[in-house]
């Protein structure tokens, strides 16, 4: 057998790895994406009322959090003198940084001609929406008086009060505004096509209308496809700028300041790192629970999983590389609190969620290392779990560990959350997962035309 050959078998192999061969046909595409939501007669939701029950529980527990702090205040949780932050604003980190990876991950992948976006973009793109809207609550409910948050917004008032433009809080609202109604056009524009498909096959009248109103008159015309291609690269190619200025803006909230342990210029795109890192592990999970409940498994390869482990891999070796330059940042530097900081992390009252810190994002995601790791649909779902509860944990120490330990040793304090830190916390979780669960009830959970693009290209190899 010749190289040429070899070559060739290798390129047919990579082509066609995105999806099985039961399922390379428009029809079945189309079937096994629009039957749960058009042929609800034939398709259990049993597992869906579940979740859904579960998660409407969780919301109402955090809607009713959030009550008790407008009308009791921020005393409610664990804040003290020194530790004014707590759980709000580093759930706010986390949350933002899931919500930036979603449309990241999709528009960067676009960008650069990768075929196995197909079959994850659009439940990554609604990730992002969903994860930004519960992380765009956090900043407002832990303000002293969330009454007047819209004073962040720079507009003449009769007060003559201008933001402080010089302030990171500022960029952060226009940062993240920016950023949900960009994900929301992204997101609808992918969608056009296949709400069209969806009005097509619907065989009643309400759905006809709906999924009609939403096409906005697509109709397949080689003009539509050539303006819809025009558009939905040029997003694109706003939408990865957008996504590393939103999270390098959030990483100066911290860095701009004058507290130990934060004023570091690598904040910005570790940041960026993280919030990619915490992204591709939800897409993981989101991906799995996919594939498991709308029995996606042609659509949903091995390949995918095992792609998207080889990135968490990266990014984990990144962030391990990020945690020792702050480590060798504080010891070089020779500054007193810097030094005690790191040796505070270590031997301090928070060190046990330290070294679960470093267990998750460092060490376990070594075993990607192992093919047969990758290849194993629970194993990276177990770890993509892991993963999301480090990057917690390091988004509650960031916050943590400096105001708990700064300059002054009069000011040491330890925080304590209350139960009302946890509810706010898990609550949000619901919130999460119940705007999902709407979306994967309406929504086609796949972008049809891009996997049937995807179909021709693997039946042409």
């Amino acid at each position: 057998m010749t190289a040429v050959t070899l070559r060739n078998d290798a390129t047919a192999a990579e082509a066609t790895r995105w999806t099985l061969p039961g399922t390379r046909d428009f029809e079945i595409v189309n079937a096994m994406i629009a039957a749960p939501l058009l042929d609800r007669g034939a398709w259990r939701w049993r597992a869906w009322w579940i979740g859904f029950v579960i998660s409407l529980a969780l919301t109402l527990a955090f809607l009713f959090a959030v009550f008790l702090v407008f009308e009791r205040g921020i005393g409610i949780w664990g804040v003290n003198t020194s530790s004014v932050w707590g759980f709000a604003i580093a759930d706010y980190v986390w949350w933002i940084g899931i919500g930036n990876a979603g449309t990241l991950i999709s528009a960067m992948l676009l960008l650069m001609r990768q075929k196995w976006r197909a079959a994850t973009n659009r439940f990554a793109e609604a990730m992002t929406l969903f994860a930004a809207t519960v992380a765009g609550i956090f900043p407002i409910i832990h303000l002293g008086r969330p009454l007047y948050f819209y004073w962040l917004t720079p507009y003449p008032n009769t007060m003559a009060l201008w933001p402080q433009w010089r302030s990171a809080l500022i960029w952060d609202f226009w940062a993240i505004l920016s950023y949900i109604l960009f994900s929301i056009l992204f997101w609808y524009v992918g969608l056009i096509p296949d709400f069209a498909t969806m009005r097509d096959r619907a065989a009643t009248k309400v759905p006809r209308l709906i999924y009609g109103a939403l096409a906005l008159g697509w109709r397949g015309a080689a003009r539509h496809w050539h303006a819809y291609e025009i558009l939905h690269l040029a997003l694109a190619c706003l939408g990865v700028p957008l996504v590393v200025s939103l999270h390098s803006v959030v990483g100066m909230d911290f860095a701009a300041s004058l507290m130990p342990g934060w004023q570091e210029t690598i904040f910005p795109p570790y940041f960026v790192v993280g919030a990619m890192y915490s992204g591709f592990a939800m897409v993981v999970c989101l991906a799995a629970l996919v594939r498991w409940g709308f029995r996606m498994d042609g659509l949903i390869t091995l390949s995918h999983f095992d792609v998207m482990a080889k990135v968490m891999l990266a990014a984990a070796i990144v962030m391990g590389l990020s945690y020792a330059t702050e480590w060798f940042n504080a010891w070089y530097g020779g500054e007193r609190a810097d030094r005690s900081l790191v040796a505070f992390e270590f031997t301090g009252a928070y060190a046990p969620m330290f070294w679960a810190l470093l267990l998750c994002n460092v060490v376990i995601p070594q075993a990607f290392w192992s093919a047969a790791v990758r290849s194993s649909i629970v194993a990276v779902f177990v770890i993509a779990v892991a993963i999301n509860v480090g990057m917690w944990f390091e988004r509650i120490l960031i916050v943590w560990n400096t105001l708990s330990h700064d300059y002054m040793p009069g000011m040491w304090r330890l925080f304590i959350p209350t139960i009302w830190d946890w509810i706010t916390t898990l609550g949000s979780l619901g919130l999460f997962a119940l705007m999902y669960l709407v979306f994967v009830r309406l929504v086609p959970v796949v972008s049809m035309h891009e996997v049937r693009k995807l179909v021709a290209e693997e039946a042409a190899s």
